[in-house]
Formats: structure tokens, sequence, C-alpha cells
């Protein structure tokens, strides 16, 4: 036992390692370099494990992963969901312990059923499975990503014509390869080169504009959300929100505040939302996220608009536990964190119709939607801009909401599309069809951005058909190391 402990605890370490310098490639650090080393330093010894040991090999690179990047949870839990600090750091590793549990089992059937030939690339398409597994399983959890983490990187072009997955895989790969590099098998470096080199040569424009830019102003009223829902704090958000909306220039097109930026049902704000309609200019619309009720009390996170807007929004993809809650009757009386306002929605229907204002389509994703890839190229084929509403109050002042934007951007890079994102406390930011911040507000105060944004029409390949060909090829790269294996072998359980 001993001897086996000698013998494996570097390659654990090396996990726990590799899953630090994962979140270090996100945002807020963007040192998008450390991805391809992260996946290296799992590489490395991963073949020399059994079974069990490939199994706690992924979930070890899963709790430094997730305990580092989602420390976000924490502060949703324990600042905004009326929690001790000892349930709360309870709640939260627990969350982290499930969410390492996805590359553990994705990682101990790879070593089970795999031999070491071309490894450098089953290896890489496990791991990319493994993410397209978290991605879909219990409603899907796509955060940090590998590829997310390359919106500022030279494989970022990439990312209009097969998406995140495709730049994960691309990390995978070129960590994998660099080891094999090291290992002085000196062939390693030409694919490596190939991929990365190949961008030089490769469009960086797939769509094009469609009409004239529109200016947007975006308000961020920047209202605390312990007092969000009280009375006082609901005169408050109806102050703030007119008296920054009438401040603003007259030549502004659509004015966005943020989700659920009126702490009160869409029917109790109808008389304040035409008060205000009356002292805007002719021409200018107003489009919000705010809370629907409907005749049966089913409740909705919605987009609606005023002035000359048809259509709206409503949210399809909740979050659990936050926006909805698994297993109701049981857990809600349970823990305070469970009855917090507004966290009994009902889903949107699937697929719904763009909003038009300005004769331009307008694709929503309302918060946590916007990490979504597939959804949002969904959204992207029948609308000219995208607009996402946020409320990152709920991630105070940690890493969340950082790594909240370089998503949205991400988006907007895959779909050739520009993201509008209108935030309670920022980061609001208007950014272009490339990926690049136009317009930026900083976080944590009460302002407004002004910006123009053009209407693009086009689709890139990545919104013409999503993700399924980097997740097939990401499966046909784990074939060549299945062999024998596969007909040989019982499975472990």
């Amino acid at each position: 036992m001993s001897a086996c402990i000698y013998r494996t605890w570097p390659a654990y370490l090396a996990a726990l390692v590799a899953g630090c310098l994962s979140t270090l490639s996100f945002a807020p650090f963007h040192l998008w370099w450390l991805g391809p080393l992260a996946v290296a330093l799992m590489y490395l010894n991963h073949h020399r494990l059994g079974t069990a040991q490939a199994m706690l090999h992924g979930w070890l690179f899963g709790i430094a992963l997730f305990g580092t990047g989602t420390s976000w949870v924490y502060v949703s839990i324990h600042d905004y969901g009326y929690t001790s600090v000892s349930l709360a750091i309870v709640l939260t590793g627990l969350f982290v312990a499930v969410l390492a549990l996805f590359p553990a089992i994705c990682l101990g059937l790879y070593r089970y059923f795999t031999s070491p030939r071309l490894a450098f690339l089953s290896f890489a398409g496990i791991w990319v499975l493994a993410e397209a597994f978290r991605s879909w399983a219990f409603t899907g959890f796509p955060w940090l990503l590998l590829g997310s983490a390359q919106v500022d990187s030279p494989i970022a072009v990439w990312a209009p014509i097969g998406g995140v997955y495709l730049l994960s895989l691309i990390v995978a790969l070129t960590g994998t390869m660099l080891v094999e590099f090291f290992r002085r098998r000196w062939w390693a470096v030409v694919p490596i080169a190939m991929i990365w080199l190949a961008t030089l040569a490769m469009p960086v424009q797939w769509t094009h504009q469609s009409a004239d830019p529109l200016r947007f102003a975006l308000i961020q009223g920047n209202l605390p959300q312990l007092e969000k829902w009280s009375p006082e704090g609901q005169r408050n958000a109806l102050e703030i929100y007119a008296r920054m909306t009438r401040q603003l220039p007259m030549n502004v097109d659509i004015v966005v505040w943020p989700e659920t930026a009126l702490p009160m049902f869409a029917s109790q704000a109808r008389s304040y939302l035409d008060r205000l309609q009356a002292s805007l200019p002719n021409g200018t619309a107003l489009l919000t996220g705010i809370v629907q009720e409907d005749r049966d009390e089913h409740y909705y996170n919605a987009v609606i608009g005023i002035g000359a807007v048809q259509g709206e929004y409503r949210k399809s993809h909740l979050v659990p536990f936050g926006e909805y809650l698994p297993l109701n009757v049981m857990l809600r009386d349970v823990i305070d964190f469970f009855d917090l306002p507004m966290s009994n929605f009902s889903a949107g229907a699937g697929s719904q119709p763009p909003i038009f204002t300005h004769d331009v389509a307008i694709g929503n994703a309302i918060c946590y939607e916007i990490v979504y890839p597939d959804l949002v190229a969904e959204r992207a084929r029948d609308a000219k801009v995208l607009l996402t509403v946020s409320n990152d109050t709920w991630f105070g002042r940690s890493i969340g909401p950082l790594q909240h934007l370089q998503m949205a951007r991400l988006r907007a890079l895959e779909n050739g599309r520009y993201v509008v994102r209108a935030t309670n406390n920022g980061v609001t930011a208007i950014i272009d069809d490339q990926g690049n911040l136009r317009e930026r507000s900083p976080q944590f105060e009460t302002t407004s951005i002004i910006g123009e944004v053009i209407p693009m029409t086009g689709l890139t390949p990545f919104s013409r058909v999503g993700s399924w060909p980097a997740w097939l090829l990401a499966a046909l790269m784990v074939l060549p190391g299945l062999g024998e294996r596969v007909f040989r072998r019982r499975l472990p359980w």
C-alpha cells in the first residue's frame, strides 16, 4: 500500500495543480496559455494509474478546478442565502464534490477501456466529451469549459467554426502533444504548429452589417440585493431607473434595464412604465427584465418592452436551486436558502421568437442562459443582435461576474453578433461581433453606458450547426485507443 501511494502521489499532486492552473486561465486572470499546461499535467502520468486511481486523479482535478473556479457559490449561499458560515461551506463543498465527479467518471472509464495506443488523441477527445456531458447532465453546468478561456488567444478564430468545444479540443490536444514532444517524439510539434499557425490564414469575418447602427443605453442601477425586494428597495428602484433614463441623451434608440430591474410583477409596474414611456423621446424603446405572473400564478423571469417593441421573452433554461427547486416539497422548508424571493419560477417555451424593435430582431438570453453555446446559437439564427440581461449581484465581489462576461464575449464571437449585456451591478457591456468590449461599465457603481450596436446578418458555421461536429470529432479521436479492451473487458460494476 505504501509503495502504491509513493508511486501515485505525484500524479495526484499534479491533478490539484492542474485544476488551479485551469482556473488561472479564465477571467479575471486571463492566463489562457495555462490551459494546455493543465491538460499536459493530467496526461503526463494518467496511463500509469489503475482505473480507481484514474478516477481519483480526475476527481482531484475537479476538486481543484471547481473549488477555486466556482468559489462564488459560497458568496451566493452565505451572503445572500441567509446561511451560516459552516452550512455555506458544507453546501459549497458538496457542490464542488459533485461537479468533480464528471472528470472522475469520464477519466476512470477512459482508463479502463482504452490502451496507450494514440493516447494523445484519445485523451484530448475524452476531455471534451467530459465537458459536453457536464454541460448536459442534470440541466447542465457549462461553466469553466477549457475553451472559454481562449477568447483572447490566437486560436479564438476557430470559435465561429466549431464553438467553445472545438477550442477545448484544440487546447487539450495541444497539451497532450506537448507531453509527446518532451518525450522526444519530435513529430508532435508538427500538428501543434499546423493548428496554431493555421489561424493566420483563417477568415475572421463571417457575418456582415445588415442595418444602420443603433444607439443603446444600458442602465446599471447597482441596487443592494438584500434590500431590493423590501418596500424601500422597490421605491429606490423605481426612482433610480426613472431618473437615470430621463437623463439620457435624446438620440438614444433603445434603453435596456437589467434582469428583474424592478422588484415587482410586470402587472404592478405597468402604470409606472406607461408614465415613463410618455416622458421618453419619440421612437425610443425600452427593454427591461422583470417578473411576470399569469392567471395560474406561474412566475416567469422575463424581458418585456415599452414603446415601439413587439414581443417579449420568458427565460426557458432555469437555474436549479436558484430559480426553481428540485424536490420542492422536501427541501423548501428545510433550509432558508431554498426560500429566497423569486426562487420558484416556471420555464418559458423552449423556442420563442425574437423581440422586434426599430425593425431589428433581438435574440434573448437571460443571465445564466448566455453560458449555453447551443442555446445562444439557436437564438442567433433568427436575430441580428443578442441581448442578455443579468443580475450578478449574487456573486458579490468574487470572480464570478468576470467569468460570466468572458463567456458572453465568446458567444458574440461564435455567432458573429453584437451582444448587449445589461447587469444590476456590473459588468454591463457592449460586445462586438468579434468578442471585443466596445463599452464597459465599472463594477459596483450606479452608472450607464451608451454605445453603437451594429445589427449583423449571415451565419457563422457554428451558428448553423452548433456543437455536434466538435463532439463527433472528439468521439472519433477516442476510438483509436479503444481497441480490443471494449470486447475483452467487463464493465467495472
